[in-house]
């Protein structure tokens, strides 16, 4: 109810609102910190391990795609007051993020979380190829919620949940089997284990707040600046990454030697290869929709022009 910026501010007086108390400060923080720990992270990995071992790629693109993602959700949210059309642009970009991000999740699990029982399974074999399409599809059907949309918010909304809902849930199919329904032999219960269902949770506490904009909701104006869901859903949307990271670590370490001799080659084409492809499809993709954008800018410049015209002509 207050605290918005000005709709049409200049880039400068977006990177000014960083340092400003509105409703948008603490969204941008609490993704832009975690973008430099996050790098931290990488560059660690890259000077522990030997990033020429093809085990440690599927790592370094989740951890790569643990950057982008804050970071193209704190740059979104700074410069997406600059103009109609640059929000739209701006959140564009952080979807494809996202999207980016749900890839990187999949490699992780398909190289380290995988339970025994599945591992070379037929839906191990095309768990990536289906992951690199999910995020794909993710990017495009989110940034046609938002371009084409507009008048039906609701339609729009859930449309974007379902974008990423569904990638998610996809994702985290060999990590609910393990952690949830695998009992018995093969079920790779070690220490990571419980770390899995931290993040799990906090994974579903972000899609609720979310999803049914609490607590502001119930106390409209009280949580303009401080503590409404999009804060929150930032706040446990990292956590729940680092969670994730960690559990990942753990597996990576615990099951290597295992791994190594049972499951499927990690290389260049089902690590790098798949996030390229999703990166370079996911950029065409928001190129189309911001390039749809100015069409429509520019249709609506010459109708403005056009009536301006006729408006003169009525008059003399």
């Amino acid at each position: 109810m207050s605290g918005y910026r000005s709709p049409y501010s200049s880039a400068t007086d977006c990177v000014l609102s960083l340092f400003q108390l509105t409703n948008e400060t603490l969204n941008i923080w609490t993704h832009f910190l975690p973008t430099w720990f996050f790098l931290w992270k990488l560059l660690m990995v890259l000077v522990e391990e030997d990033w020429r071992d093809s085990y440690c790629w599927p790592l370094l693109v989740f951890l790569l795609s643990c950057c982008l993602y804050p970071l193209a959700s704190s740059c979104a949210h700074t410069f997406s007051t600059m103009s109609e059309r640059a929000r739209h642009i701006c959140f564009f970009f952080d979807y494809g993020a996202l999207s980016f991000y749900s890839l990187g999740s999949a490699l992780t699990y398909a190289s380290y979380v995988f339970p025994e029982k599945w591992v070379k399974s037929t839906f191990h074999i095309y768990y990536i190829p289906t992951a690199t399409l999910n995020s794909v599809l993710c990017t495009g059907l989110a940034c046609y919620s938002r371009s084409t949309l507009k008048s039906s918010s609701k339609l729009s909304k859930s449309l974007r949940i379902v974008a990423f809902t569904y990638p998610y849930f996809f994702d985290n199919i060999p990590l609910f089997y393990r952690i949830f329904f695998c009992a018995g032999e093969g079920c790779t219960v070690n220490e990571a284990t419980a770390v899995h269902y931290q993040h799990t949770v906090l994974a579903f506490l972000t899609g609720f707040l979310f999803a049914t904009h609490l607590p502001e909701r119930l106390a409209p104006g009280s949580f303009d600046y401080i503590g409404h869901s999009h804060q929150l859903f930032h706040v446990f949307a990292i956590i729940g990454t680092y969670l994730q990271l960690t559990a990942v670590e753990l597996d990576m370490t615990l099951r290597k030697r295992w791994l190594q001799a049972h499951s499927q080659p990690i290389n260049f084409i089902n690590t790098v290869g798949a996030a390229l492809l999703s990166a370079a499809f996911s950029l065409c993709i928001i190129f189309i929709f911001s390039r749809a954008l100015f069409s429509i800018s520019v249709g609506k410049d010459r109708g403005l022009r056009r009536s301006r015209c006729t408006a003169a002509s009525h008059l003399q």
